[in-house]
């Protein structure tokens, strides 16, 4: 059970939600959803369905969830959105160095009108 549990953990991570957002769609107590995630509790039919539902799986598509395919895509989507934030980085730089540039345009323009 502790591979379902990872995927669980896994498929929670994706969807950016806390182990409190899960167990209250779930109804149950965060240690009771924390002992699914960690494989402490078995998981029986009713739950797993319940489980599945909420990340929009079918049971199959929970049980045979493949994390390596699932963790290459957060890799993929995370080194997409760390390249964004670079650029959107490197603008903010850019925009400093024209700020500063006009500034001190400015402060000449004043010393020199002063």
């Amino acid at each position: 059970m502790k591979s379902l549990g990872k995927k669980i953990r896994l498929l929670r991570h994706q969807n950016g939600w806390s182990q409190e957002d899960v167990a209250k769609k779930l109804d149950i107590s965060i240690p009771a959803f924390s002992k699914i995630e960690t494989g402490i509790t078995d998981i029986n039919l009713s739950r797993l369905q319940q489980i599945a539902k909420l990340f929009d799986l079918s049971v199959v598509q929970l049980l045979n969830f493949n994390d390596a395919d699932e963790q290459k895509k957060y890799n993929s989507d995370l080194e997409l959105a760390n390249k964004k934030l670079q650029e959107r980085n490197n603008e903010v730089i850019e925009l400093q160095k024209k700020v500063i540039e006009l500034y001190e345009e400015l402060r000449k323009t004043y010393k020199h009108n002063s």
